[in-house]
C-alpha cells in the first residue's frame, strides 16, 4: 500500500482533468493526476472527438470525390482498406497521445493509473491495476470524470454486434446495414462515417425531428443532405426491441402510425445520450451533491459543497462538451491561485461535424421566443456566396438573432461546409457585446464563408450586398 500527498490532485485525465492538471502547474501548484487509463486523454482524445473527425474526415474525402462528377471530374469507386483506416485513426491518437506526455513531464505534473475514490474531503482511496490500493492526502480536488454511454438494459444482448459510440469507433468492419438508434449529433456523425465507408445506413428517432435543441433552420440543410446518404431517416420511430440472430440483429421499429416492423440489420447503433461518471466516487462521505441527473452540483467557481473538491467537465453539467470542460479547468485553476475567476461564458460554441457541419452559440430563435425577448433575425443563404457557389456547396445558411432594439449580437448559426471553423467569429461576437454594424464594418476577406457574416450583419442593419429583402 503506498501513501501519497499532494497539494492539488485532478480526477479524470480527460479534456477537463488534463488541462486543469497542466494549468494548476502553471501556477506553481503540485499537481497529481489520476486516471483509470494508462494513458492521458480521456474518451474525448481516445473513444470520441478525435478519432470520430479522423474518420470523418475521410467519409467527407470519399463524399466530395462523388460530388465532384457535376463539376467534370470523375472518380472511380473508392476501395476501403479498413485495417489502414483504422490504423489511419490510431496513429493520430497515438501522436496527440505523445504530445499530451511531453507536456505532462515538461510540467512537472505527476501521473498515477489508478481508480480514485474519496475517504474523505481531503483524502482517495486508490485502486491500482495490478489490484493493490494505497491512499492519496491532497489540500484541493479537480473531478473531472467525464460521461459514459447510455445503453438501456432492454438493448443490451451481451452480443458485440450492438455498440456504443466507443464500440463504433473500433471499426472492426463495415456492416452492410447499419441502424443508428438516436438522431442526435453522435448518431449522426458515426452514421456518417459508415454510410462513407460504403454501409447502408437506417436512422431512427423517436422525436419529430433530428437533432432536437438544434435551429430548425439549421437543421434543414443537414437533414436533406444526409437523406441522400442514408438509406433513410424515420423520425417519430421507436425501437420496440432488438433480438440477436445468426444472421443479423433483428430490430421491431415501431412508426408513427403505431405499425410495428422486424428489420434485420449487421450492426446496431445506440447513441441516445450520455450520463455523467459520477456514482461509486466515494462523494458521500464528502460534503459534495449530487443532482438528479447525476451531475454534480458546482457555482461560479465550480466549487462542489465540499469547499476542497472541484467538479468540471461533463461530471458537473450541461452542455457536456470538451471545449466547455477546458475552459473551466482554467478557471478552477486560477480560484486555486487566489484570482478573481468565475464560469460565466455567454456563449459556449456546439458543432456537429457532419458534413454540411453545423454550429452555433449564443441563444437560438426559439430561446428567444421563449424568453419573449423583441429580436431581429436574419438568415443569409450560402447561395448568394460567390465561394459557396464555387465551391459546389451552396445548401448552407448563416443566421443572426440580435437585439430589436441595440442591434447586439445574442445569438449566430450557421450550417455548411466548415461551419465548426467560422462559428468562432460568432463566439467572440457574443461575448464581447458586439453589434452588428461592428460586424458588418469590419472588412472579410472575399472570396470566403466567413462573408456571409459580414453580409448576414449588413442585413440587421440595412441591406446586404448579395441579398435583398424588401421593405416592410
Amino acid at each position: 500500500m503506498s501513501n501519497l500527498e499532494t497539494e492539488v490532485v485532478v480526477i479524470g485525465a480527460g479534456p477537463g482533468g488534463y488541462p486543469a492538471a497542466f494549468a494548476c502547474a502553471d501556477h506553481g501548484k503540485q499537481v497529481t493526476l489520476i486516471d483509470q487509463s494508462a494513458q492521458m486523454g480521456g474518451v474525448c482524445l481516445h473513444r470520441g472527438c478525435i478519432p470520430s473527425k479522423a474518420l470523418l474526415h475521410l467519409s467527407k474525402l470519399i463524399q466530395e470525390a462523388k460530388d465532384a462528377a457535376h463539376a467534370g471530374v470523375t472518380f472511380g469507386p473508392p476501395r476501403i482498406d479498413i485495417d489502414q483506416v483504422r490504423k489511419f485513426k490510431n496513429d493520430v491518437i497515438a501522436k496527440l497521445v505523445g504530445g499530451i506526455g511531453q507536456l505532462q513531464q515538461g510540467r512537472g505534473v505527476k501521473f498515477v493509473q489508478a481508480r480514485a475514490r474519496f475517504n474523505g474531503p481531503t483524502s482517495l482511496t486508490l485502486d491500482y491495476p495490478d489490484g493493490s490500493t494505497g491512499s492519496l492526502k491532497f489540500k484541493h480536488a479537480i473531478l473531472a470524470t467525464g460521461s459514459s454511454p447510455v445503453v438501456p438494459t432492454a438493448f443490451n444482448l451481451g452480443d458485440p454486434r450492438v455498440m456504443d459510440s466507443t464500440g463504433a469507433l473500433e471499426l472492426v468492419d463495415i456492416p452492410g446495414r447499419l441502424l443508428v438508434v438516436g438522431g442526435g449529433y453522435i448518431g449522426l456523425e458515426m452514421g456518417s462515417v459508415y454510410a462513407g465507408l460504403g454501409s447502408k445506413v437506417v436512422v431512427v428517432e423517436m422525436l419529430t425531428g433530428l437533432l432536437p435543441g438544434a435551429d430548425r433552420d439549421l437543421v434543414r440543410p443537414l437533414q436533406r443532405r444526409l437523406e441522400g446518404l442514408f438509406e433513410s431517416i424515420r423520425l417519430e420511430t421507436k425501437v420496440a426491441g432488438l433480438e440477436a440472430t445468426p444472421a443479423g440483429i433483428v430490430a421491431r421499429l415501431t412508426g408513427p402510425d403505431g405499425t410495428t416492423v422486424a428489420e434485420p440489420f449487421d450492426r446496431v447503433l445506440i447513441s441516445i445520450g450520455r450520463r455523467p461518471n459520477s456514482a461509486n466516487l466515494g462523494l458521500e462521505t464528502t460534503r459534495a451533491q449530487v443532482d438528479a441527473k447525476g451531475f454534480v452540483v458546482v457555482d461560479a467557481k465550480r466549487r462542489t459543497a465540499e469547499p476542497t473538491i472541484y467538479a468540471i467537465g461533463d461530471v458537473a453539467g450541461e452542455p457536456m462538451l470538451a471545449h466547455k470542460a477546458t475552459r473551466e479547468a482554467k478557471v478552477v485553476a486560477e480560484v486555486l491561485a487566489g484570482e478573481p475567476a468565475a464560469f460565466d461564458a455567454v456563449a459556449i460554441p456546439a458543432v456537429v461535424f457532419t458534413d454540411p457541419e453545423l454550429a452555433w452559440c449564443g441563444i437560438t430563435e426559439a430561446q428567444a421566443k421563449a424568453e419573449n425577448r423583441e429580436v431581429k433575425v436574419v438568415r443569409f443563404p450560402w447561395a448568394a456566396s460567390g465561394r459557396a457557389q464555387s465551391l459546389g456547396r451552396t445548401e448552407g445558411l448563416t443566421k443572426l438573432i440580435c437585439d430589436a432594439k441595440t442591434d447586439r449580437i445574442l445569438g449566430v448559426g450557421i450550417v455548411g461546409a466548415g461551419a465548426g471553423e467560422l462559428i468562432s467569429e460568432g463566439v467572440i461576437a457574443v461575448e464581447t457585446a458586439a453589434v452588428a454594424r461592428e460586424l458588418a464594418d469590419s472588412i472579410h476577406p472575399h472570396p470566403t464563408l466567413s462573408e456571409t457574416l459580414m453580409e448576414a450583419a449588413e442585413a440587421i442593419i440595412g441591406q446586404a450586398t448579395h441579398m435583398y429583402r424588401p421593405k416592410r
